[in-house]
């Protein structure tokens, strides 16, 4: 599979998955692809690959219950990406500077 067509079976997914979910609309599927990406990315690396399809599942949960979901979800993503760069896998907790 190449990578345009990757992309364009990764974005019929995501459009097929928000309608499924009553979520048409609700969310930017390129923005929120993208960003879930780097999350999941910063995450696997960062701190243990199985944690991150769990991480996102988590924010996705956390930004459910925000007045503004989409919002939420992004400054969620982007404050556990912060959190991921500086987490120590050996000790389990932030790296200390």
């Amino acid at each position: 599979m190449s990578p345009s067509s990757d992309a364009k079976a990764l974005s019929e997914w995501v459009d097929a998955v928000s309608q499924e979910l009553g979520l048409e609309g609700a969310v930017d599927s390129a923005t929120t692809v993208d960003m879930v990406l780097d999350l999941t990315s910063d995450v696997a690396h960062g701190v243990s690959r199985p944690g991150a399809p769990v991480t996102a599942f988590l924010i996705g949960l956390a930004a459910g219950r925000a007045a503004d979901p989409a919002v939420a979800a992004r400054d969620y993503a982007q404050k556990i990406s912060r959190l991921a760069d500086g987490w120590d896998s050996e000790s389990g907790a932030t790296k200390q500077a």
